[in-house]
């Protein structure tokens, strides 16, 4: 995977560029005022990268990661000492965002990524071959495929691994000698380039979920290469509201759609996401708890549907109609179950709450599918 070409289509032509894209000109004003000391192949001292990551509204620096800052420090620490970070947490947690903001700061580019899963192999890892070129020529560096690792090794940059723990065992056992000696053989190729070292700059940023424990758990081996950081969700109603409400509105416009989202309709979302994750309402009475992901990635989709449905089908932003429709697909991806509790909680937990969007989502309820 390689950086969007300068020379290709714009980024507002992208449906989502990486973050170096992003948030070019924040990038560029942090590297252009940057006299702290850098580690070894950074672009961007500690002290700047965290300031990109957390904001600085002073100069200009928005706030990308709604979450500990002392989380960002340490993470950023932990790759300052040639240790590989592993981000785990709930699905949903902004690991993957934290993870492509951090390697945008340090590296200056997001888009090495290992993407785990059952089929992930070794290839996809270090390298493989052009096997046109290989039949015809022998093993040669003209024939090599280099990976995403191999290129970060090479090039000095950070390597993203999302969803470590989806792989297979020995897959993942495939890390062990990468993280600790730090060099990639190739053993098919005579000499100096039989051996890739890595530069100064190189390092792995893995995530894994909670939830995928006991799938493929890693090693105690592996698990010794790496800081181990757990990024929690949003604590407050008001955080998580705002960037819910920010995520969702950048959406939309970027779906075409002019009008933001109405606020009152956020609240009762993310109120209601709230409750349904937690199992509990907000005066304190039990709630069924739902087994899907009610996060808050899960609530700037659904706040993005709602909007969607809203404008293009009735000229309008979205309503607590069009939220009711669009739960749905959240709550019955993973149970049955999970849209009888869905239901009971339009129907008991919701009936009796003050605001016209609590009772136009009540009113509503009818409108959920099953």
């Amino acid at each position: 995977m390689t950086a969007p070409d300068p020379a290709g289509p714009a980024p507002d032509a992208l449906q989502r560029p990486p973050a170096e894209v992003r948030y070019a000109e924040q990038l560029a004003a942090l590297r252009a005022g940057d006299t702290d000391p850098r580690p070894p192949g950074w672009r961007l001292s500690l002290r700047a990268a965290r300031r990109f990551v957390v904001g600085d509204e002073e100069h200009g620096i928005s706030r990308k990661f709604v979450g500990d800052t002392a989380l960002v420090e340490r993470a950023l620490v932990a790759l300052a000492t040639n240790r590989g970070l592993m981000l785990v947490g709930e699905p949903g947690t902004a690991k993957s965002l934290l993870s492509e903001l951090i390697a945008a700061a340090v590296a200056g580019d997001s888009t090495l990524v290992v993407q785990g899963g059952a089929a992930t192999t070794e290839d996809h890892i270090k390298y493989s071959w052009n096997y046109a070129l290989l039949v015809s020529e022998g093993p040669s560096e003209r024939a090599l495929v280099p990976a995403p690792m191999l290129k970060g090794m090479a090039e000095g940059r950070l390597v993203r691994f999302e969803e470590i723990t989806r792989c297979p065992l020995e897959v993942q056992d495939s890390l062990l000698s990468l993280l600790s000696e730090r060099v990639v053989a190739v053993p098919e190729l005579d000499g100096p380039a039989g051996m890739v070292f890595a530069r100064q700059g190189f390092n792995v940023i893995a995530t894994a979920n909670t939830r995928d424990r006991g799938v493929n758990e890693m090693s105690a081996a592996l698990k010794r290469r790496f800081t181990f950081e757990t990024v929690f969700p949003i604590p407050d109603l008001d955080t998580e509201l705002a960037l819910v409400e920010a995520e969702a509105g950048a959406l939309l416009r970027r779906s075409g759609v002019p009008v933001a989202p109405d606020r009152d309709v956020l609240t009762v979302l993310v109120t209601t996401f709230r409750e349904l994750r937690a199992g509990t309402t907000r005066d304190g009475a039990p709630a069924d708890r739902l087994s899907a992901v009610m996060s808050t990635a899960e609530a700037v989709s659904v706040a993005h549907a709602v909007g969607v449905r809203g404008w293009f089908l009735r000229g309008g932003p979205g309503d607590a109609a069009d939220l009711v429709t669009c739960l749905a697909g959240t709550a019955a991806k993973d149970s049955p179950e999970d849209l009888a509790r869905l239901r009971r909680y339009l129907e008991q937990r919701v009936a009796g709450r003050g605001g016209a969007q609590w009772k136009a989502l009540h009113a509503a309820r009818h409108l959920l599918a099953g």
